[in-house]
């Protein structure tokens, strides 16, 4: 784009048409296949020049990665504001409406603001004769949200590696990855695994700060020559899981490990550099005292005892939906999750053992709904067989609606997966719909130790909302 004239272009925003919010979201649900062939961003680009290089204007934490990356991002930002920082974070993909997906200080946008900053990029994007996708205006208007309020920092989740993510605009302070694995990662060729890596770092910049929670020696050597190449920092990996509460700490509690350094580097490393001492914080590091500490020192350490990270992880838990949310109030219990990959199942059914062990479960069902084209249904299949040999419940089987903005494409075909599932020596039932195997699930398990599982898909945990008439959060 060459010679804008910026102050025609605001003009020509302002004059632009002023939608509602209603008017907004239709837009949106509209433009997620526009423009896709645009692999180089010159959308994004030309809209982020338009704003004055917004991308450039705020520090960023970029986290990719397989699996664990919204509960990476929410825990990143607990940790941040707890020492003080004005954050911003930028989730994907939502469960029921786009302001899932912004939050300052862990609250998400209200209506008001997403309409007027939405309205500000459509506007812009019109001036200049220019169709981004709604993953794109997603993103721009993130950036402005963070600026106009002043975030010292934004945490965004990377969608997808690679150049073509329009996060990659950005030059990240930090760049984290969580896991890398697809749904067999003992099977993929050795080139095929070194490609994806070079995507999930391909937003690395030099002076960058790149740490990784994956648990590959081969994965994480791999990483460590491709930051030095770039002249980036690397950090070491994450081996130990953060404390947190029972049945949590098995599995979160790497990415809330990852997280805590994550921040710990942000504060020391950015924030705080040329700090010497900071009281009350848990990340900073504090300067050693010379000689014994006075007789004050130690009557106000006893009155005001130092709050410690152990403490801190112990008060955390995740405030995601739809990420192993436990709804323990309901009856039967619910525990609904967006897992829609093997690794990620793995993780659910764990989760499921460890609240078995916790207090035995009088029935279980899993709710399975799923639309991702690139699930090995066989993989699954020998996963669910292996878990109901020791753990004794049953599977519903059920389509899933498509949701603008989610991940995935057409439904399971119900009655093949169904009788897979039987050929499998598993107890399952095939539905019509959500209702009709919610329904079912929750009349197959005793009404106050038992469990339903909602499970497969962002679109199925968007489903059990609906169906509880909740049109957000």
């Amino acid at each position: 784009m060459k010679n804008i004239n910026k102050d025609a272009i605001k003009g020509a925003v302002a004059l632009g048409k002023q939608r509602s919010y209603n008017e907004i979201i239709e837009f949106l649900d509209a433009n997620w296949s526009t423009n896709l062939a645009d692999t180089n961003l010159n959308c994004m680009k030309q809209l982020d020049k338009a704003f004055g290089n917004v991308s450039q204007k705020i520090n960023t934490i970029l986290i990719g990665g397989s699996n664990g990356k919204s509960l990476t991002v929410n825990f990143t930002i607990k940790l941040l504001m707890d020492e003080g920082i004005n954050v911003g974070a930028f989730y994907t993909p939502h469960l029921l409406t786009y302001n899932e997906r912004f939050s300052l200080n862990n609250e998400i946008i209200s209506n008001k603001s997403f309409t007027e900053i939405g309205n500000e990029v459509i506007n812009m994007a019109e001036s200049l004769g220019i169709t981004p996708n709604s993953y794109e205006l997603l993103t721009m208007m993130a950036f402005l949200y963070f600026q106009s309020h002043n975030a010292d920092v934004a945490v965004l989740e990377v969608r997808k590696p690679g150049l073509g993510d329009p996060t990659s605009l950005c030059t990240p302070k930090i760049a984290a990855i969580t896991r890398v694995t697809g749904d067999e990662d003992e099977s993929q060729p050795a080139e095929q695994v070194e490609a994806a890596l070079k995507e999930m770092l391909s937003n690395v910049r030099p002076g960058t700060h790149v740490i990784s929670a994956d648990q590959s020696k081969l994965h994480l050597q791999s990483m460590l020559g491709m930051v030095k190449e770039k002249g980036a920092h690397w950090g070491m990996p994450i081996r130990k899981l953060a404390t947190l509460a029972y049945p949590f700490e098995q599995l979160h509690g790497r990415c809330a490990a990852l997280a805590e350094r994550i921040a710990f580097i942000y504060i020391n490393n950015i924030a705080h550099k040329d700090a010497v001492v900071v009281t009350g914080t848990l990340l900073t590091k504090q300067k050693g005292q010379r000689g014994r500490p006075t007789l004050e020192a130690k009557r106000q350490s006893e009155l005001n005892p130092k709050k410690t990270l152990e403490q801190f992880w112990k008060d955390t838990l995740s405030t995601l939906p739809g990420r192993f949310q436990l709804l323990e109030k309901e009856k039967p219990t619910l525990l609904l999750d967006n897992a829609s990959n093997i690794d990620a199942f793995k993780n659910v059914l764990l989760g499921i053992r460890l609240l078995h062990y916790q207090r035995p479960l009088k029935g279980l069902t899993l709710v399975l709904g799923c639309n991702n084209p690139e699930l090995d249904l066989n993989e699954l299949l020998k996963l669910l067989r292996y878990f109901f040999k020791k753990t004794s419940g049953s599977v519903v089987v059920c389509p899933v609606e498509q949701v603008p903005g989610q991940e995935g494409s057409t439904s399971w075909d119900v009655e093949k997966v169904t009788n897979d599932t039987k050929s499998m020596k598993i107890k399952a039932k095939a539905a019509k719909n959500f209702k009709e195997a919610f329904d079912y699930a929750t009349k197959s398990v005793d009404e106050r130790h038992g469990l339903v599982v909602i499970t497969g898909s962002s679109a199925i945990v968007s489903e059990y909302w609906r169906y509880k008439g909740v049109k957000k959060f």
